[in-house]
């Protein structure tokens, strides 16, 4: 996309067009290299255009729409296979639950993007062979732990596909994978909004038809509330793509309020825990808590890096999320020293192997980030820094996804 803006900055009508074509990929690369086209006539007033708010809201082309009623109707189809075909649920669910949106976004964005056939090649064959390979695993989610772990990161992977059609042909664009980061957190924002809209909207309903004495419930909620569930993502997506004024000043605010109630919470937690009489070396359940708790404060900190990389962000922002860093590796430190301890005392299980890639490839990688926000605080590095000690790393993580998803269940016999 770039690379694009810059061959067409002197042709309005084509740069109109790109415009058109690629909203939101055109307004984040154009705000990451506008500094160096200021002063330029038509970049000035491309600056200006991009960062006018105005008040109407953008609903796109009819084909849009009805793209997006399709694909919305095809995942809640896909979502409700289980009652139009003999397939159990048990069986149906756990292994397939990625599959319900995830491959229909993918296809989206390739098509918006005009993904080369090469890409489109890589993903329709990998989205393939995962789907048949999930299926065909012998075993069930209560007997195989191979099983559980290949369909907790299956989704993962698909979600990773889906980034790689976000950044369209710029796959190797730190940018646009920063712009992927940034993208998932305006969209949970967007759909946090969609499911209490949903729910406010069930709640009257189901009330209205119990007020002249019908019970609604079951069927609201086996066919309305499935195909809602399975639409809000599209949804969501669609408006965050068509309208990214909605929601892009509304994540950063979350994340710059989140960030030090989530680093005082996070100190105060650490201090409790010698006195709680619980550890995470001899008690699984708190140990599985605390790496779901890690999970989440690194999800925190690679948007809140992902949203401020390139930006002029303030010194006591960057000193929290420094602080916060830290943290968080102390807790990942004693999170992969418990399941060395746990390894050590009773061996190697394919949980415990999975957790202690991950936990290790997380310190690695927060690591790095510290470093950088260090860097950044004294003047030693460019806050764009910032977003490639992350960008850089995300297929470290894809590849640890493979090993546990394909190859974990062969390596343990499918147990």
């Amino acid at each position: 996309m770039k690379n694009e803006i810059l061959t067409h900055l002197n042709d309005p009508g084509q740069l109109e067009r790109l415009y058109r074509n690629n909203k939101t990929p055109f307004i984040q690369e154009f705000r990451t290299i506008y500094p160096e086209l200021k002063g330029t006539l038509l970049a000035d007033f491309w600056n200006e255009r991009l960062n006018y708010e105005g008040d109407e809201i953008s609903w796109g082309t009819g084909k849009d729409l009805l793209l997006v009623l399709i694909a919305s109707l095809l995942a809640g189809t896909i979502a409700k296979l289980p009652a139009f075909l003999p397939i159990s649920e048990e069986f149906f669910y756990p292994r397939n639950i990625g599959f319900i949106v995830f491959p229909l976004l993918t296809a989206y964005f390739a098509w918006k993007n005009n993904l080369a056939k090469n890409r489109l090649a890589l993903l329709g064959g990998v989205t393939i062979i995962s789907l048949l390979y999930i299926n065909l695993l012998p075993g069930n989610t209560n007997e195989s732990d191979t099983l559980v772990l290949a369909c907790l990161h299956l989704p993962v992977l698909l979600w990773a596909m889906l980034g790689v059609a976000y950044t369209g042909n710029e796959l190797n664009n730190y940018n646009r994978r920063l712009g992927y980061l940034r993208f998932n957190g305006d969209l949970l924002v967007m759909t946090a909004l969609l499911v209490i809209a949903g729910a406010i909207l069930t709640g009257i309903t189901i009330g209205l038809f119990a007020i002249i004495g019908l019970q609604i419930e079951q069927f609201y909620a086996e066919y309305v509330g499935v195909f809602g569930l399975a639409a809000i993502p599209i949804v969501a997506t669609y408006l965050t793509q068509t309208n990214p004024q909605l929601v892009n000043k509304v994540s950063p605010v979350i994340a710059k309020i989140f960030s030090p109630l989530v680093l005082i919470m996070l100190t105060a937690y650490l201090l409790a825990i010698p006195f709680s009489g619980k550890d995470p070396y001899t008690d699984r359940d708190f140990l599985i808590l605390f790496n779901v708790l890690l999970i989440g404060v690194m999800a925190l900190i690679f948007f809140s890096i992902a949203d401020s990389s390139g930006k002029q962000q303030d010194k006591a922002g960057r000193w929290v999320l420094f602080l916060l860093a830290i943290v968080t590796a102390i807790v990942n430190c004693i999170a992969l020293s418990a399941i060395m301890f746990r390894i050590a005392e009773w061996g190697i299980t394919p949980n415990r192997l999975a957790v202690l890639g991950s936990n290790i490839l997380i310190l690695f990688n927060l690591l790095l980030v510290t470093r950088s926000l260090f860097q950044s605080l004294t003047r030693k590095a460019d806050l764009s820094e910032l977003g490639r000690a992350i960008a850089a790393y995300l297929p470290v993580y894809v590849i640890w996804i493979l090993v546990v998803v394909f190859l974990f269940p062969v390596l343990f016999s499918f147990n």
